[in-house]
């Protein structure tokens, strides 16, 4: 309950446009600092639950497994870690494309999901909570990787793994 609380509150901030992409370059020992806030250790930590749970907790921890003995007594950059996942999924998902989309954006996106019968619309934009003026930016570029799991009247409640991944400004 705690942790969703620090989301919810940590989501706010992002659905502001005066948000901080999680990721970007910095040029002095002060953005460094400005960029380790509550903002980007909550959205990082969701970020990652979410990967654990599109690529299986099997999978994912595997990643983290040669990520860390890769980089063993050594540096890394975020990339790092996109590139042991890459290594594990065997190139049946660029985990390194979908992860940057989360990561370089500022904000998150509002997903809109529509039924018609059987067919199943879905739709992106980001989400904005509140637009100030002195610091909107046109965001109509912004595509993330979107990882949507659902369950259908096939599937048992205990085993579901039917996965979309939404990764144009809409999808069936």
């Amino acid at each position: 309950e705690d942790f969703l609380n620090l989301i919810f509150k940590s989501m706010m901030k992002d659905s502001l446009n005066s948000s901080h992409p999680v990721s970007s370059a910095v040029q002095s020992s002060e953005q460094i600092e400005e960029m380790f806030d509550a903002l980007s250790y909550i959205k990082g930590a969701s970020l990652l639950l979410m990967l654990k749970h599109y690529l299986t907790k099997d999978v994912f921890q595997a990643g983290i497994e040669v990520y860390l003995h890769n980089h063993n007594y050594g540096t890394a950059q975020s990339d790092d870690l996109w590139d042991s996942m890459n290594e594990i999924t065997n190139g049946t998902l660029d985990v390194k494309k979908m992860m940057k989309t989360w990561t370089v954006h500022k904000g998150f996106p509002l997903v809109t999901v529509v039924r018609k019968g059987k067919i199943i619309s879905v739709q992106q934009e980001k989400f904005l909570y509140r637009v100030e003026p002195e610091n909107w930016t046109s965001d109509a570029s912004y595509l993330w990787h979107i990882p949507l799991t659902y369950v259908t009247n096939r599937c048992n409640f205990t085993h579901y793994t039917n996965a979309y991944l939404l990764d144009q400004k809409s999808g069936t």
